[in-house]
């Protein structure tokens, strides 16, 4: 049940949708999701008549992203840090806070994978939350109430809680679903991710030895230039060579 949550939590901030359907209305096609989760994102770039296939690791979350869509998604089980396709793409994304999940040497592994199925000028984008706000924040914070949503079983109220701690080097979060039973129980669900908290010029190195020009910086999906206090995300777009 927890990617059915995660599915109807995340479907409550929508803001990114246009973003990302617009870089791959410029790429061209096709395009190629990094970390598709539960196809929030790709389902959207479809729906605007893109073509896209979306790959994860996570079968559960694949099997209710087959099922939500009818089998109308293209959807791969595989590793973003090792795969090969036969094709190369016009624009590779990778949205929704997934990629700094990485370390360095695995988003190296990512960037090598991505820029050898790139088209000439292909673009690579990510978001991920600003690691300079982060290393701002308190080194642990007890579970908050952020959310309510109704349950996609049953219809009734999911309380949705933050909780997180901090390193020098990580973040890591824990989101907490507590589904409220009209007899009074409560039914758990609880996920949990860890960020790395290197700076925005790690990340632009990293493109830059990737042979990636960083063809666009931005602080949100509106595409507000980045500032390292008041940025919500650290958002990069790269080209590859012509």
């Amino acid at each position: 049940m927890l990617p059915a949550l995660l599915h109807a939590h995340y479907s409550l901030y929508n803001d990114d949708l246009h973003f990302w359907s617009s870089l791959a209305a410029q790429a061209g096609e096709p395009s190629l999701e990094l970390g598709c989760g539960t196809g929030r994102v790709m389902r959207a770039l479809s729906q605007a008549g893109r073509r896209v296939i979306g790959l994860d690791w996570d079968a559960a979350v694949l099997a209710f992203a087959r099922q939500a869509s009818g089998d109308g998604l293209r959807l791969l089980r595989c590793d973003m840090r090792h795969f090969h396709f036969g094709i190369r793409f016009a624009f590779i994304y990778s949205p929704c806070n997934t990629y700094s999940t990485f370390t360095s040497a695995e988003r190296r592994m990512i960037l090598q994978c991505a820029a050898a199925h790139l088209q000439p000028g292909g673009k690579f984008a990510f978001s991920i939350p600003n690691p300079l706000s982060l290393q701002q924040l308190p080194h642990h914070a007890p579970p908050e109430v952020e959310d309510t949503f109704p349950h996609p079983a049953d219809g009734e109220p999911v309380q949705v809680s933050a909780a997180w701690s901090r390193s020098k080097n990580r973040f890591n979060l824990e989101w907490i679903y507590d589904h409220l039973l009209p007899d009074g129980r409560i039914e758990r669900s609880i996920a949990i991710t860890s960020h790395d908290l290197s700076g925005p010029a790690v990340y632009r190195q990293e493109l830059q030895q990737a042979g990636l020009r960083v063809a666009g910086e931005y602080g949100d999906y509106d595409l507000s230039a980045f500032d390292d206090a008041v940025s919500p995300y650290l958002i990069l777009v790269a080209e590859a060579s012509q």
